[in-house]
């Protein structure tokens, strides 16, 4: 089961505490986009999510089929694009966002375990999330009440 993630704005301008579980982490923006640079802004996050999610499923697979996998790094871009540069896209018009990924696997693996491991990396739960149709529900919370006062994805407010 996933863990509450709760995000609350920091000392600074931008920056955030994020708080998983026990763990704190801290997201801002760079110092030309206004921020501080406390830590990294929310597409890096993004990036490191898919990063590590992609690593720890190529290491799961791994494991479970014993290749000398050693191991993994995972090395993100983050782009907006013009979606006519992008001849396989659905969307034609207007700006897209590029994330480019680029793995490298360790260890004595033959070729087609690499491939293999490759095939299993599109498959990461984050990739999945990521490529697929993503519902985000929000709800606005007045500080002096407990109910929600204004809902979307077809909830009564």
């Amino acid at each position: 089961m996933s863990r509450e993630v709760v995000v609350k704005s920091g000392l600074f301008r931008y920056s955030q505490k994020i708080f998983v579980g026990s763990h704190v982490l801290h997201a801002d923006e760079q110092g030309d986009s206004g921020g501080t640079d406390f830590g990294p802004n929310p597409y890096e996050l993004l990036l490191a999510a898919l990063g590590a999610c992609t690593s720890m499923t190529v290491r799961i697979y791994a494991e479970r089929k014993q290749w000398p996998l050693k191991s993994v790094e995972v090395r993100l871009a983050h782009a907006k694009i013009y979606a006519q540069e992008c001849a396989t896209c659905d969307t034609k018009e207007g700006m897209l966002d590029r994330i480019e990924r680029e793995i490298t696997l360790f260890g004595d693996l033959s070729d087609e375990q690499r491939h293999r491991l490759l095939e299993i990396a599109e498959r990461c739960p984050v990739h999945r999330t990521l490529v697929s149709e993503v519902q985000i529900c929000t709800r606005l919370i007045a500080d002096h009440a407990p109910v929600p006062i204004a809902a979307k994805c077809g909830e009564k407010s």
